[in-house]
């Protein structure tokens, strides 16, 4: 009781005195053009901001204080603003359109498919075919990771989840092992490509990666992850699968839109195809999704329901506090100070990205990052390492990606607890031997 009560107004403070800083530092830049005291108040100011958006942003909140992520980024990137470490029209210029409009695009058709009642019809069709624990384990792995791949991880999540859990009581089986399955292989399986999940997304705007090449680079990877997600699984909760016990259960009424079914479907197809054919993801993905809300059928408010605004509005506001930072804090001996780490190098590059993201959540890490790779001399590998790094790390904790926590969160709400251990004991050694598998597949 004493700890919650000292730490919610010390971090009251502590965002008192950024927010004190930034508007200080806004003052001094007009008032005494230059330094103070031989002190550069808008370097200073920046700093404070990124190293308290970061905090923050790391921690999942500001205790004492009812915001989330999404607000921190917003406040942080407002504060940039203020303090002058940007201007309002570098702002802009620093937030990346391409990425922000794939998430949308990507967004409503995850929503059309689980509107038209596509996921639904896919779990009941798993739960016809497996008749063993064991392969219902690999169908859950399989769904989660291939699907994760194309249409955003975190999506995918907060799809599959209760579909997985609804499942599983059904079925009598413990819902544990099956929905770290959910989450573990949606991490592993959105490796794969551009469209798996927000950081790749990130990457491949700022990367200009052809998407059948990013593909082609980590699918391997991602297909020897999900491999070793079922073997550690199984192996951890070996009582749960040792018995050669048949699953029965009744199948549920699914209820499908049959039009809907049929546009979601070929308009996911097609977009997958067109990203392959070399078409940009994000044209392709809001083009598609806009003309997806043509219809009599399901009213645009449902479909706006469904969208993720908060993730969208914390890129936006990382965008803008990392530009800051970048703008005001990178100097030549940054610079040369990060070439002495050698990221050049494919292990190095990969420890450093790994650690990060799980330090500051992957895309604040992925964003941190960028301005180093533009010097390295092979800069397309070094954003497949990042993006294979960032992304497989998340499966280090439960707290490693959002992905885990939505898993986390949903089970918590039909009484299902999973907790630090649950996951540790099976994402640790799994994160290692990933992250070994994909260092060693990228330095070939």
């Amino acid at each position: 009781m004493f700890r919650r009560r000292f730490i919610a107004p010390a971090s009251i403070v502590a965002v008192g005195l950024v927010v004190v800083l930034a508007l200080a530092g806004a003052l001094a830049a007009r008032l005494l053009p230059g330094s103070v005291a031989d002190v550069d108040t808008d370097k200073l100011a920046a700093g404070a901001i990124f190293a308290g958006s970061y905090l923050a942003l790391a921690v999942g909140k500001v205790p004492g204080l009812s915001i989330d992520r999404a607000g921190v980024a917003l406040v942080g990137a407002a504060l940039m603003v203020a303090s002058g470490a940007l201007q309002l029209d570098e702002a802009y210029k620093a937030i990346d359109l391409d990425t922000i409009t794939l998430l949308l695009g990507m967004m409503i058709m995850v929503a059309n498919l689980r509107l038209s009642g596509f996921f639904a019809l896919v779990s009941a069709w798993v739960m016809r075919r497996a008749h063993r624990p064991t392969v219902l384990l690999a169908a859950v792995i399989a769904t989660s990771g291939v699907f994760s791949a194309f249409l955003v991880n975190d999506a995918m999540c907060l799809v599959l989840a209760p579909l997985v859990l609804e499942l599983t009581i059904a079925m009598g089986r413990r819902p544990l092992p099956y929905l770290l399955a959910v989450a573990m292989a949606s991490n592993v399986g959105s490796t794969a490509t551009i469209t798996g999940n927000p950081q790749n997304i990130m990457i491949g705007s700022f990367s200009q990666i052809p998407y059948a090449d990013f593909a082609r680079a980590l699918a391997p990877v991602a297909f020897a992850g999900l491999l070793l997600t079922f073997a550690l699984i199984r192996l951890v909760h070996r009582s749960e699968f040792i018995a050669a016990t048949t699953l029965k259960t009744a199948l549920p009424d699914v209820r499908t839109n049959r039009f809907l079914l049929w546009r979601a479907v070929s308009s996911t197809a097609v977009m997958v195809a067109l990203f392959f054919a070399g078409q940009p993801p994000a044209k392709v993905a809001i083009v598609l999704g806009g003309l997806l809300l043509l219809t009599r059928r399901v009213k645009s408010a449902r479909i706006y329901a469904e969208i993720d605004w908060s993730l969208l509005l914390m890129f936006v506001g990382l965008f803008v506090i990392v530009a800051g930072a970048q703008h005001a804090l990178l100097t030549p001996d940054v610079t040369a100070a990060a070439g002495r780490l050698h990221l050049d190098r494919v292990p190095v590059l990969s420890a450093v990205t790994a650690v990060l993201s799980n330090l500051v959540s992957n895309v604040p890490a992925v964003l941190v990052l960028k301005p180093f790779v533009a010097p390295l001399h092979n800069r397309d590998t070094a954003w497949l390492v990042i993006a294979m790094a960032s992304t497989l790390a998340g499966n280090f904790t439960v707290l490693g990606s959002i992905a885990n926590l939505i898993v986390v969160q949903r089970a918590a709400q039909q009484g299902v607890a999973i907790g630090f251990w649950d996951y540790f004991r099976v994402g640790a050694p799994l994160t290692l031997l990933t992250l070994a598998i994909g260092t060693a597949w990228l330095s070939r």
